[in-house]
């Protein structure tokens, strides 16, 4: 079910997360966040495949671009049928209304980063702490509006778990976190992704342009080169 909260506006630019069900009543999510706004006015749900979640916010995504003129960011977490379904959604997107995420890769002889060919996101033991820190930086730090209140909900139930190794961020017991994770992947896709302005008009080839070379921005920015 598509929740909407706000009407859209042209020239705004949405950066969508999803996370892909597992079954055993967890849901499928996208989150489409508001770059422009810093808020999230459309939430998808449903208790169904990552197969239903594409055929459903497909022409969700084509729409947005009508609506907005500006050609949205889509990243599917890449476990549970994820990559498969990223797959599918860009052979879906034969008029090239939306951009799909790629993975960032490091050359290890020059240490420039560039976008590989691997759709989707990965969500790992190295980037599922720091994309729930930052998602947590930004609620608490009142960045980023939200409306949905099952999306509040399980951030709510969010608690730190002692596992054998470390404290894990995670739902408590009897809950779900699909809407959180969904959530910060599209948090991610605010901070990483190209303003507004350079997003406008842009083809395929020269956002992805725009996009390696943000990449390396970020990357200098840590290392002070």
């Amino acid at each position: 079910m598509l929740k909407q909260f706000r009407k859209i506006k042209k020239g705004e630019f949405f950066v969508v997360g999803c996370d892909c069900s597992m079954g055993c009543g967890d849901y499928s999510v996208a989150q489409f966040a508001s770059k422009n706004w810093l808020d999230v006015p459309l939430v998808w749900s449903s208790k169904s495949s990552a197969t239903e979640m594409t055929t459903q916010i497909y022409p969700v995504l084509e729409q947005l671009y009508e609506s907005t003129g500006v050609r949205p960011l889509v990243a599917y977490e890449r476990n549970n049928g994820g990559v498969f379904e990223m797959d599918r959604l860009a052979a879906l997107n034969r008029l090239d209304k939306f951009e799909i995420f790629r993975r960032a890769e490091k050359d290890l002889d020059d240490g420039t980063i560039s976008v590989s060919n691997k759709l989707g996101w990965d969500t790992n033991s190295a980037t599922r702490p720091a994309m729930l820190e930052s998602l947590k930086d930004a609620i608490d730090n009142k960045l980023l509006r939200l409306y949905d209140r099952v999306t509040v909900g399980e951030l709510l139930s969010f608690v730190n778990i002692r596992t054998s190794t470390a404290w894990k961020a995670q739902a408590e017991k009897n809950s779900h976190d699909d809407h959180v994770m969904a959530l910060a992947i599209a948090w991610k896709l605010v901070e990483m992704s190209e303003s507004v302005e350079e997003r406008k008009g842009k083809t395929g080839n020269e956002a992805l342009e725009r996009y390696n070379q943000r990449l390396n921005q970020i990357e200098a920015s840590k290392t002070g080169y």
